[in-house]
């Protein structure tokens, strides 16, 4: 299975991808939390290990895994190449370029080599639809070895629970101390469940298990934010 490709949202055009590192400051705690874990779960690869990482943005998940491993190589991907620019100048910045491939494209279209492990951080909630979703993850899975390790972090929430509402509360205080306008909120929450998100917690674990992975492990949660473990069958 392959994800169709969609339109690169505007929200990641070139003006975006400028400023998109200063911004959701208030977010910086629950991101390093998550590279922590990605760290533990990974660290036991080898020392020359290949990384996937899916939607990889500005390159912040290589940017912290090449300081921390100096023989590992990288591949990153991303539909916006305008997020890939800002990470191509912060690994040749930081000194580890040599060490990335960038590819500006779905991770469908990504050469089938076999990976040790990949992270995929809030990427996959914004495809809604069942297919494209599990695609997906198919696509990571046919990507990495036998055994190789999937780190995820989605936003993902049951919205028929009672406790939606405290959650969702909490999630735009989130927001707000991230400095978004109040009418961007208003038009997040109208989004949430439509645009992305739409796939409750057991539903995703579901379809990352079918898509060729083990039931994936629920390890973190921050808010409305959920990371899974998992390991290519």
């Amino acid at each position: 299975m392959s994800t169709a490709p969609s339109p690169v949202p505007m929200h990641f055009d070139a003006e975006r991808a400028e400023v998109y590192d200063k911004q959701f400051a208030a977010m910086q705690p629950i991101k390093e939390a998550a590279h922590l874990l990605i760290e533990i779960q990974f660290g036991g690869l080898p020392a020359d290990a290949r990384i996937l990482i899916a939607g990889a943005g500005t390159g912040a998940e290589a940017r912290y895994l090449a300081a921390r491993f100096p023989g590992w190589r990288f591949t990153l991907i991303d539909p916006s190449a305008r997020m890939l620019n800002v990470a191509r100048r912060h690994a040749e910045a930081e000194g580890f370029a040599e060490r990335c491939t960038f590819l500006a494209d779905y991770v469908s279209g990504a050469p089938l080599e076999a990976h040790d492990a990949a992270t995929s951080l809030l990427v996959s909630h914004f495809l809604t639809e069942t297919g494209a979703r599990q695609s997906f993850f198919a696509d990571i899975a046919a990507r990495l070895k036998p055994g190789g390790l999937l780190f995820n972090l989605d936003l993902c929430a049951d919205r028929q629970a009672a406790t939606f509402p405290e959650a969702l509360d909490l999630w735009l205080g989130l927001m707000r101390q991230s400095g978004v306008p109040k009418e961007m909120r208003a038009g997040w929450v109208s989004s949430f469940g439509r645009v992305f998100g739409v796939h409750g917690p057991s539903e995703l674990e579901a379809l990352i298990a079918a898509a060729g992975f083990t039931p994936p492990a629920p390890v973190f949660q921050a808010a409305m934010m959920r990371g899974w473990t998992a390991v290519r069958t």
